[in-house]
């Protein structure tokens, strides 16, 4: 149990590890991304209660079920915890910091989901898990934070609408992989390898514009202050 342990949790820390230090100016309290990590670890629990409810009360077909039940309801559920513990909080205060915090909750949900599957298919499955599910679970973290970063800092309209990227994007890019997983069953590789390598450069992508953005911010800031 305890190699099962390791296995679903080492690719997760990993990954939140690297988009942690890639804050180039003031990394975010550790006890606050500690318990981001955590409340995603513990979403699992609820997604796996209403995702049985849905399957049992109702005929739910394979791409329902990879769509709405998967993609949107897990989506969901991170942005809403994201935009009630970490963007309203005070703790907020820089562009970079919705991708800290977006990517801990999701890492936290991917580390707890990865423990539950190794238990029952095998500590064997941990490598193609941490490239995959984990791996896309991060960057969809990294894409929700980085439009919650930009809303922060954004009033209006414009503020409304970045919020709505924040889980509409994430939650069309889920559902591809998903439907990916489907549609090409035993040969998914072939389809999931180029779309893996798209959402790291995406991933990738997202964090040096937050980066920008926040030079862009304290630039702002110290001629305020001036």
């Amino acid at each position: 149990m305890f190699g099962i342990i390791s296995a679903g949790l080492a690719p997760a820390i990993a990954l939140l590890a690297f988009f942690y230090l890639k804050d180039k100016y003031e990394t975010e309290p550790v006890s606050m991304v500690i318990r981001l990590y955590i409340f995603g670890a513990l979403l699992v629990f609820p997604v796996m209660v209403i995702q049985f409810g849905f399957k049992e009360e109702l005929m739910v077909s394979p791409l329902t079920d990879g769509i709405l039940l998967s993609a949107l309801l897990e989506e969901f559920l991170k942005w809403f915890l994201v935009f009630y513990c970490a963007y309203m909080h005070a703790e907020f205060n820089e562009p970079y910091d919705g991708i800290v915090y977006a990517v801990s909750l999701s890492l936290g949900f991917a580390s707890m989901e990865n423990i539950f599957y190794l238990y029952v298919h095998g500590v064997n499955e941990a490598l193609g898990r941490a490239l995959m599910p984990v791996s896309s679970h991060a960057l969809f973290g990294v894409i929700s934070g980085y439009y919650f970063g930009k809303a922060k800092f954004s009033s209006g309209s414009k503020k409304k609408w970045l919020l709505v990227f924040s889980l509409i994007i994430p939650f069309a890019l889920h559902g591809v992989y998903n439907w990916i997983l489907l549609a090409f069953e035993q040969d998914f590789l072939i389809a999931m390898l180029p779309f893996m390598l798209f959402l790291w450069w995406l991933g990738l992508k997202k964090v040096k514009l937050a980066n920008a953005h926040k030079t862009a911010w304290l630039a702002r800031q110290k001629n305020i202050g001036s």
